[in-house]
Order: C-alpha cells, then sequence, then structure tokens
C-alpha cells in the first residue's frame, strides 16, 4: 500500500515541534490533542507553509521537502480547507469554484464535485446567502477542484454550530468513499473522529505520542482518550442479519456478532456504530436467558486501569481467544473487586442493544466496505 511520510522538527515559543509519520494515502487520518499542542502547525508543515530547517515529507514517490529540496506550497498538489470558507463574496457559487479550479488548471470535473457534496442546486446563488454548512461545502468543493493529491482540513468544523455540523458530516464521509484522496483531518471534537477517522494521530505538546487504527488507540487505556467521561469503543460492521419485527439488526465484527436497535434494510452494508465504556458490563457466565441484554460475547481481558477511585477502565479483545477488536468497559471498583478480575481472564461483555440505538448520528450510519 502506498504511505504518505512526514518527519518535522520546528522550534516553537512553548515547545518543539517534532513528528515522525507514517500515514496510508487513503481514508481519513485524524489529528488530536489538547489545544495548542501542535495539530495545525503539523498541518502547515505539510502544506509547507511553515518550513521546518530538519523535515521530509512525501506522498507515495514525489518528495515535496528532503534535506535538498523543498517544493512551495503553491507548487504542491494540496487542498487546503481552513475554518473559515474565505469565499469571494461578490462572485457566485459558481464562479467561486471555476476561480479556484482556473488558477489550478485542474481537470476535475465540475459536476461531479458539486453533485458529491450537494451544491447543484447552489451554483447560481450568492454566497452571501449561504448557510454556514453550505459555505464550508463550497470551500471543500474548491479546494477539490485543484485535483489534490492530498486534502488537509484544519478545524473545518469548529465555526459551525450543531445543526450545520450534521448536515455536512455526512458529505465528509463520501469523499473517502468516492474519491480516495488521503484527507488528514485536525478537529478538538473527538465526536467528529469517531464518526469519520480510519486512523488516528495522539499528539501532546509538539509530540507525536501515538498513532494507529482509531479502534485501537481510542481503547487503549495508556493513551487519556480511554479515561474521559465518554470513553468509548468504535466498530464498523457488516450487516449479517435483520429482524424487522422487533427493528434490529446484527452487525458482524471481527470477534463478535453485535444486536443493535437499528432498522437496516440491506445485508452486507457496512455501519458504524460506537459502544460507550460505561454502556459495557461484565459478567463470567453469560446467562442464556433471564436477561434483557441481548449481547454477551466472549472476551478476553487483556489489560486493566484504575479510573478514578472508585472506577476500573477493562480493556479487552473480543473472541474466547481474543483475537477480535478491542472494547473498553467501565465498571465500578466493588464490582470489579467482587468479579475479582484479572488480566488474561475470559469475561462475558454485557451491552444492551438499546444503547446502539442510532438516536445520536455519531453512534450508527452507513459505512462502504
Amino acid at each position: 500500500m502506498s504511505l504518505i511520510r512526514a518527519e518535522f522538527c520546528l522550534k516553537l515559543d512553548q515547545f518543539d515541534l517534532y513528528a515522525d509519520l507514517t500515514i496510508p494515502s487513503s481514508g481519513i487520518t485524524a489529528i488530536f490533542g489538547p489545544s495548542g499542542c501542535g495539530k495545525t502547525t503539523l498541518l502547515r508543515c505539510m502544506a509547507g507553509l511553515d518550513r521546518c530547517d530538519e523535515g521530509y515529507f512525501s506522498i507515495n514517490d514525489t518528495i515535496w521537502q528532503d534535506n535538498k529540496s523543498f517544493t512551495l506550497p503553491h507548487k504542491r498538489a494540496i487542498g487546503y480547507v481552513f475554518q473559515e470558507a474565505s469565499l469571494f463574496p461578490h462572485l457566485s457559487v459558481k464562479q467561486n469554484l471555476l476561480y479556484g479550479q482556473k488558477r489550478s488548471k485542474s481537470t476535475m470535473a465540475l459536476d461531479e464535485i458539486t453533485q458529491l457534496l450537494g451544491l447543484t442546486d447552489l451554483l447560481k446563488r450568492s454566497t452571501a446567502k449561504l448557510s454556514g454548512g453550505e459555505r464550508q461545502r463550497v470551500a471543500i468543493a474548491r479546494a477539490l477542484l485543484c485535483d489534490p493529491a492530498i486534502l488537509l482540513m484544519d478545524e473545518p468544523l469548529s465555526a459551525l454550530d450543531r445543526f450545520s455540523k450534521e448536515e455536512i458530516l455526512p458529505y465528509l464521509d463520501k469523499l473517502q468513499k468516492d474519491l480516495s484522496i488521503p484527507i488528514v483531518y485536525v478537529t478538538h471534537d473527538f465526536s467528529e473522529i469517531e464518526r469519520l477517522a480510519n486512523q488516528l494521530i495522539y499528539m501532546e505538546r509538539g509530540l507525536v505520542k501515538a498513532q494507529g487504527p482509531l479502534g485501537e488507540l481510542i481503547s487503549n487505556p495508556a493513551l487519556p482518550l480511554s479515561t474521559s467521561p465518554q470513553a468509548a469503543s468504535v466498530f464498523d460492521g457488516k450487516v449479517v442479519d435483520i429482524d424487522a419485527e422487533y427493528g434490529l439488526a446484527t452487525l458482524r465484527v471481527k470477534g463478535a456478532d453485535i444486536i443493535v436497535s437499528k432498522n437496516y434494510t440491506e445485508l452486507g452494508s457496512i455501519h458504524r456504530f460506537k459502544v460507550a465504556a460505561k454502556d459495557v458490563g461484565l459478567c463470567r457466565n453469560r446467562a442464556t436467558e433471564g436477561s434483557s441484554i441481548i449481547n454477551g460475547p466472549p472476551a478476553r481481558i487483556i489489560r486493566i486501569e484504575q479510573a478514578g477511585p472508585f472506577k476500573m477502565n477493562i480493556l479487552m479483545k473480543l473472541g474466547a481467544e481474543g483475537d477480535g477488536e478491542p472494547l473498553i468497559a467501565r465498571i465500578t471498583r466493588k464490582s470489579f473487586d467482587t468479579l475479582a478480575l484479572k488480566e488474561g481472564e475470559q469475561v462475558h461483555a454485557l451491552i444492551k442493544g438499546v444503547a446502539l440505538n442510532g438516536s445520536d448520528p455519531s453512534f450508527t450510519y452507513p459505512r462502504e466496505d
């Protein structure tokens, strides 16, 4: 598989940025961390807007920076989407898009991009009459019409209200499915990452502390992501059974079949769903009757961490042998002591199907296989 390589060292006011990254050349890679940790600076280094004395950046076989050369930002095949759309107010939507396309001499089809982002009916409209979500979709389309090799997005939804965010999120998900352009996505809102990202880069004070598949990093008790009140595991599951009478569907992930309270209609379709750590209970022996909890897959305890004075985080791998997807549970210390749990033991993970009902768009939504 083709890869994006990035290595940057840059002295900043409060700390030094040091990043050594290998990023897949497809899908969405999210950069996350505390405010001021260097997320935007890292993105600017990739774009060539901040120049490092020591740096390397390449996409597939194209080197944009090494110790002998530096490709200027305007000569890099990069699409950059900022927090603010920064559209020309005196031009229509179509004129804004064509302006960016002409400057780059791109052959990317205008019709394809406008249909992908739902802009066809807005082309004649003045940008002054667009909603926040519509303006940002135009900004994304303008970046894509440059025919970029990579799309860099710097908190593109941070200036939007919740309604506008929900309007634009499905379009962002479609980008990775329909265009196969690698996207590096900076955000401070972890719900966006849970919904969109395939890979995650976690930063603190200019350092990349961890990088890898989203599911592995957000379930890792060694990282602060798993100790937050919103700690969760994220899965992409394939629909293998539909119970239309009860509005249920069975989604298969590595190591388990999980029943969700969602009336999907297409067998084989892929859907992402989130399991909050607080919604996972544990037992040693799975009851086959007399329980309202319909999910109780076997799992193997991988790691145990204390989460405050009275709670415990239990990291598991699904499957009797512990060879499936990671799952994290948060239980009381009393429950932990009562069960006398130990690393390496097999347990059953109790997950309420109703907790996975898709009422929040970040819980369940369609993905592409």
